[in-house]
């Protein structure tokens, strides 16, 4: 069953961005590369510019020059047609060199992500006797049926510490984890970075509604989110210059605040908060809750 809803797709690429972030200066990342025929796309192409530099992240340690990456949301099947449809891909983008064999098919690599483990495919890799190891935690090499160093990553079964933004990626975060994903996001100061915490945070965010119904009345974590979504709410103050500039900025940045604060706060805890922030009287912090 495909997730059609959320737009897991642009947390993926985030989530990568962050995966890779001490390495980030000898990488290109191509969301969605399109192979010649518009149906077909990559979900994410990641050039190396240097080919024979080493990358930090577990994740990156299969990498050659070119890396096809599949991803598949919580609800999207990972089976072995997909498997093959990722070594497809890599055969047509291998193929697609301006000149014969200008990229080489051992300069190619492809990596498959989903949450949890496909248990269907692995059984299928026993049965057929292709050989499967675990480097890492999560991380698995496929051996002997792909022309392609391949690997699958079940997000799931990763390090915590050193892949929390991939495993963010999730339908069924923990409180604690979202937790500590929020103080995590909080720490980020370059802006960059900013904004693929935010792409990340809006998946998980969209994904988890019923864990943001069970985090309601948590002031702190309600100041937090504004510290984090300050570059929305930036955005949001662009709606509302109806009763001059400086007014209509300074409406439109409450107005974002409130809109945030309502999937984790109640009325009279926004009230307060809004109060503090933006020094209101009550009665205009009322105003703004009823807009």
């Amino acid at each position: 069953m495909e997730d059609t809803k959320i737009q897991w797709h642009p947390g993926f690429v985030a989530a990568m961005g962050m995966e890779f972030k001490e390495d980030r200066e000898n990488l290109y990342f191509e969301s969605e590369h399109n192979l010649n025929i518009k149906p077909l796309e990559i979900d994410l192409l990641v050039i190396k510019k240097e080919p024979y530099a080493e990358l930090h992240n577990e994740i990156g340690k299969i990498f050659k020059g070119h890396n096809i990456m599949e991803y598949k949301s919580p609800k999207d099947s990972l089976n072995i047609n997909t498997f093959y449809k990722v070594m497809g891909y890599a055969c047509l983008y291998k193929s697609y060199g301006e000149t014969t064999n200008e990229i080489n098919a051992s300069d190619v690599t492809i990596s498959l992500v989903r949450e949890t483990k496909p248990e269907k495919l692995f059984r299928y890799f026993k049965n057929n006797n292709i050989k499967v190891t675990m480097p890492y935690m999560g991380i698995y090499y496929i051996h002997g049926i792909s022309p392609f160093p391949a690997q699958l990553i079940v997000a799931k079964e990763l390090e915590p510490e050193e892949h929390m933004w991939v495993k963010a990626l999730t339908d069924k975060m923990e409180k604690d984890n979202m937790r500590k994903l929020i103080e995590k996001s909080e720490e980020i100061s370059d802006e960059y970075e900013r904004e693929l915490v935010e792409a990340i945070l809006e998946v998980t965010l969209n994904a988890n509604s019923s864990l943001i119904e069970e985090l309601r009345g948590d002031v702190k974590m309600g100041e937090m989110m504004l510290k984090i979504m300050q570059p929305t709410i930036m955005e949001l103050e662009k709606k509302a210059k109806t009763e001059g500039v400086a007014e209509g900025l300074e409406k439109g940045r409450i107005l974002g605040a409130v809109e945030i604060l309502r999937s984790l706060n109640s009325n009279d805890e926004i009230k307060t908060i809004i109060m503090e922030k933006y020094n209101l009287t009550e009665s205009d912090a009322e105003k703004y809750l009823q807009l």
